[in-house]
């Protein structure tokens, strides 16, 4: 009898137990799933977290490389300090807006453009390109259509060199500059000196303070615009006829890597079309694609630039004529040069890749080609030959 009272005051015990115990099987099943979906949030906010660090030290060291070369600079020109304290202030605004992304990292919303952005954005760019066009005069109307002649004008210099006319001028004085690195100009009286068997008896000899580097260099109203020898990426202004230079300039982004690969030692390929001066380079940030800056040459001031999808791959020169950009491919053992890409920067919509367009039979390659606008002729040198390549031009449809 005492056994069975036992048994009965046991089962609600045990009933008891067993209820505790599947109340905090439950409970346990929640604060996992609970612990689990934080150490999930905690991974994206540390992802953030982790994202917003680079970009800030990337940033912050992109600012010291700045800050170095800027050092460097001639301060006491206005033209230079104006360019400084231009740079200064945006590289520190950029910087207090690091600080500030650094402040609120460990949020976890992310920032979405609003839709008035956009259309802000919109409505900036459609009056950004109204203003390349009347900067670039947009009555320039005519296109490439095709290469007619070549004319071997001469065979002196090495395999890499340039030589051009001064389309700003109206004198018909020929330049010569020999080699990728030098400091030596030549200077003809006319085409009919330069071609004379004697010729460098005849000419005028005319020395650099700074040596160039490359072949892209040109001349253009009575000034040399070159690359620097040994800088990144300075361009140098010298006036011929005072034999001083005028002034410099740094081309932001250039000089890491070739303008084009066929031709592996100029970095900076400057260029004269009717609208004035440009520069052209490669970014290893474009993919290697080639890169055209609008340069004011009166204040040696970058106006415009514009990523092009022309890539420096097989390329071995490149010129501009009529606000677009031609360039020219080859074969690493040399061959038939063609231009395989165009590029209007008034009308980036129709760049277009192999055009046909076709030089003369010639098998060789090119150390630099510069398009002559008073005489709509290219000034090219092939395997130390001078040459003239005539042009058939269209109007842009």
């Amino acid at each position: 009898m005492v056994a069975l009272q036992v048994h009965f005051l046991l089962i609600p015990s045990l009933m008891s137990i067993m209820g505790a115990a599947q109340y905090m099987m439950q409970d346990a099943a929640l604060l996992s799933y609970i612990d689990q979906r934080f150490l999930s949030l905690e991974k994206r906010l540390e992802k953030c977290n982790q994202d917003v660090l680079e970009y800030a030290d990337e940033f912050r060291e992109f600012s010291k490389t700045v800050l170095s070369r800027l050092a460097g600079l001639n301060t006491d020109k206005a033209e230079v300090k104006g360019e400084l304290e231009n740079l200064l202030t945006r590289i520190e605004r950029a910087q207090r807006d690091i600080d500030y992304f650094g402040s609120v990292r460990d949020s976890n919303a992310c920032v979405e453009v609003h839709e008035d952005l956009l259309k802000q954005q919109l409505l900036e760019e459609a009056e950004e390109k109204k203003r390349l066009k009347l900067m670039l005069n947009a009555s320039c109307d005519l296109m490439l259509a095709g290469i007619r002649s070549l004319k071997v004008v001469k065979k002196t210099g090495g395999k890499h060199g340039s030589w051009m006319k001064d389309p700003g001028k109206k004198h018909a004085k020929i330049y010569l500059l020999n080699g990728s690195v030098n400091n030596v100009i030549l200077e003809f009286a006319n085409l009919t000196t330069f071609m004379e068997n004697n010729q460098t008896l005849k000419a005028r000899r005319v020395p650099l303070p700074l040596p160039w580097e490359g072949t892209g260099h040109v001349i253009y109203q009575g000034f040399l615009f070159y690359h620097r020898y040994g800088s990144l990426n300075e361009i140098v202004k010298f006036n011929i006829q005072r034999r001083n230079v005028a002034d410099q300039m740094l081309l932001p982004g250039a000089g890491r890597i070739p303008a084009y690969q066929l031709s592996p030692q100029t970095k900076i390929d400057m260029a004269v079309d009717e609208q004035g001066l440009w520069a052209l380079h490669a970014e290893p940030e474009t993919g290697g694609n080639i890169v055209v800056t609008k340069i004011n040459h009166v204040a040696m001031a970058v106006e415009h630039s514009w990523d092009t999808p022309c890539s420096s791959k097989d390329a071995e020169a490149a010129f501009m004529a009529c606000n677009t950009l031609h360039v020219v491919y080859n074969s690493p053992s040399g061959g038939s040069s063609r231009i395989q890409c165009v590029y209007d920067v008034l009308d980036a919509l129709n760049a277009y890749i192999n055009p046909g367009l076709h030089f003369p039979k010639r098998q060789g390659s090119h150390s630099t080609i510069h398009y002559n606008p008073k005489e709509k002729q290219l000034f090219a040198w092939g395997d130390g030959s001078q040459i003239i390549y005539k042009l058939h031009t269209e109007q842009k449809v």
